[in-house]
């Protein structure tokens, strides 16, 4: 399978379908990765901002009150996460139409790897 042009002993008309897939299965997998960068950078955040939230001292065992409050505080900030996230997809596809489908590539892989603010 001929990868980043390179060439192979078959005709072009049988190499572009392959290359095809190729790009597709390389632009999925880039997808998946950074969904899952976007999975672990949530869980982080919700790590670091619930757990300092309701967690004032910790100890060898959570009381019933500091459960309940990172349950709540996990559910908000996901929630929120996910709002944000569908927020900043729906601005990368207007800008993307704005462009007139130039940089779409671009403007994807953003959406897909930038999937909410990291500052929240």
């Amino acid at each position: 399978m001929a990868l980043f042009g390179s060439s192979s002993a078959s005709g072009s008309s049988s190499d572009s379908p392959t290359q095809q897939e190729v790009k597709a299965a390389i632009m999925k997998q880039l997808q998946q990765e950074a969904a899952m960068a976007n999975a672990r950078n949530l869980i982080s955040k919700v790590n670091e901002h619930c757990f300092d939230h309701c967690i004032p001292a910790p100890g060898s065992t959570m009381t019933s009150k500091e459960e309940s409050c990172l349950s709540h505080c996990m559910e908000k900030y996901i929630s929120l996460w996910n709002a944000t996230s569908r927020t900043y997809i729906a601005r990368v596809a207007t800008e993307s139409k704005k462009l007139g489908g130039q940089d779409t590539i671009a403007m994807n892989s953003l959406a897909t790897g930038g999937g909410g603010d990291s500052s929240l």
